[in-house]
């Protein structure tokens, strides 16, 4: 790939770009092992939540067949006596995931949950075999997914009893579905200023830029001489009231780290001054940091809690994700300041699907967007997916204090994070809030460490701040991702320590230095000959 390829391929996503390394990285010129570290897809998967979705599909065929049975096609399910069933149904002596069952039945008991109505909803919703309804989340199952976010992201803060919940497509949907409704319900229109944490996953950077919303963006700059960690100095910014809205994703993808205590407490000060302040925070990475809290946990009424099961619960492949909300928010508010014209734009909008569109809540209007009103009878995500969701929740909560899966998940990480650094020979970050999800390595940081100054300034003025990435799938046969497209400075290769075995993270190191060798080399001889 000559340098003009590489210039044209620097106009594309990080995502993109990596896509191109694929192709050069698997049929590398050295025939190496091919090792691609540019997705964040784990490559483990929670067992337990599976196991128990199958063993729900076998008895919800069970049930129908009650009612039909001709071959291949059976019937539907009733609800009376069911529960009954199901307990029959259970052999927790022999088999292991039926006891995770009858601890269900307790915990949903303990919640309140109608458990006869409960087993109706799962077994149903295994089965596919209704349109969601209520189309925005299955009534039992949102209960069961507040309790889980209240465990897991909000670190002693009690809200789940205070929160709708809109499961989606994974975390991707969420965004799309964020943006448009914002737009849709003119919370935000053309020329607007937002706030986003740099470096940041790239379709917060590129979504604002596109011709449907033509946003001015604002940044809050994390920077690798503070390890990626947001300080409360550039928090302080979102007290302008000209920003309508503040875009994070905590942890940080690509720089890893969670917001601090103090950060937290930096943005409730400016919601003093700022109360109007929409904020969205993308909290897929936060079960990877102990002791984790979002900023839904402290500033509710202000924000939309995005979270995604696919990291954790390895269910990329599953799409399985959501949207939070507080019963009483900003959204809302600002909906019902709007100019009366506007207003009653919207409610010719949402009429056709509510008898008072005036008081449809911003979060309903989200599921109704998601399915362009027409079709707001159908929306929802998938009732198999939703019970998806609730028992991978389940698997936690009925984990009690001490996850070990949680903590497996998090030793794996480190792991790969420690392998990584140790080879090349950079310091570790072991602060607690960074999550070791992704590592950022600074190709020049790097180049001067190991060989001078001389040689970082002439690698970084010979070459393309791609080329590193190409020669580095060309020849050794690894992809890693492009910085820049997250909003780094040139230079920064994001490493994923989620989705290759273990000891590959070694040879990921050891591949980089060989490469950065080559370079050298390269230098040495331009050095000699005057060049």
């Amino acid at each position: 790939m000559d340098t003009s390829d590489e210039k044209k391929l620097e106009q594309l996503g990080s995502f993109e770009i990596s896509d191109q390394m694929l192709r050069l990285a698997q049929n590398n010129q050295r025939q190496n092992i091919f090792l691609n570290a540019g997705r964040g897809n784990p490559n483990w998967i929670n067992k337990k939540a599976r196991l128990a979705f199958n063993r729900l599909v076998e008895f919800g065929l069970s049930e129908s067949e009650r009612t039909i049975s001709e071959g291949d096609l059976i019937g539907y399910t009733k609800q009376q006596d069911m529960l009954t069933r199901f307990k029959e149904f259970l052999s927790p002596e022999t088999k292991e995931i039926d006891a995770f069952f009858l601890q269900m039945l307790d915990y949903s008991q303990q919640l309140g949950i109608d458990t006869e109505m409960f087993i109706k909803e799962l077994t149903d919703g295994v089965l596919g075999n209704n349109y969601p309804v209520p189309s925005r989340v299955l009534k039992n199952s949102e209960i069961i997914l507040n309790h889980y976010l209240e465990s897991i992201l909000y670190n002693g803060a009690s809200l789940a009893d205070q929160t709708d919940i809109f499961p989606t497509e994974g975390g991707t949907a969420a965004i799309v579905y964020i943006f448009n409704s914002l737009r849709e319900n003119k919370l935000i229109r053309p020329g607007d200023r937002i706030a986003i944490n740099t470096p940041i996953f790239t379709p917060y950077l590129q979504i604002p830029e596109l011709a449907d919303y033509e946003l001015v963006e604002v940044n809050l700059q994390s920077t690798e001489d503070n390890h990626w960690e947001l300080l409360p100095s550039e928090l302080k910014k979102l007290a302008d009231t000209n920003l309508k809205a503040f875009f994070i994703v905590n942890p940080s993808n690509p720089g890893a780290k969670a917001l601090t205590p103090s950060a937290l407490n930096e943005i409730k000060k400016v919601l003093i001054k700022h109360p109007d302040l929409m904020i969205i925070t993308d909290d897929v990475y936060g079960t990877f940091v102990e002791d984790f809290q979002t900023i839904y946990a402290v500033a509710p009424h202000n924000t939309l809690l995005v979270y995604s099961f696919s990291k954790l619960f390895g269910a990329t492949g599953w799409r399985v994700g959501l949207i939070a909300a507080h019963k009483e928010n900003v959204f809302d508010r600002l909906i019902r300041q709007l100019p009366n014209d506007e207003q009653r734009q919207l409610n010719q909008r949402y009429h056709f699907v509510v008898m008072e569109p005036e008081k449809l809540p911003f979060i309903e209007r989200l599921v109704a967007d998601s399915r362009s009103i027409g079709l707001y009878h159908t929306a929802g995500l998938s009732t198999p997916q939703q019970i998806m969701e609730v028992l991978f929740a389940l698997t936690h909560l009925l984990a009690g204090k001490k996850d070990a899966y949680i903590d497996a998940s998090r030793s794996i990480i480190q792991q790969r994070y420690e392998d990584l650094h140790n080879v090349l020979g950079i310091s570790t970050d072991d602060t607690k809030g960074n999550s070791k999800y992704y590592s950022l390595i600074n190709i020049y940081e790097l180049a001067e460490t190991r060989y001078g100054k001389a040689f970082r300034q002439y690698l970084a003025s010979h070459f393309e701040y791609i080329d590193f990435l190409v020669r580095l799938a060309e020849k050794n046969g690894v992809v890693l991702i492009d910085g820049v497209g997250f909003g780094t400075e040139a230079g920064q290769l994001r490493v994923s320590e989620a989705n290759l075995p273990t000891p590959d993270y070694e040879r990921i190191g050891r591949q980089i230095l060989e490469i950065l060798e080559e370079y050298h080399d390269i230098f040495k001889k331009a050095d000699t000959s005057g060049k």
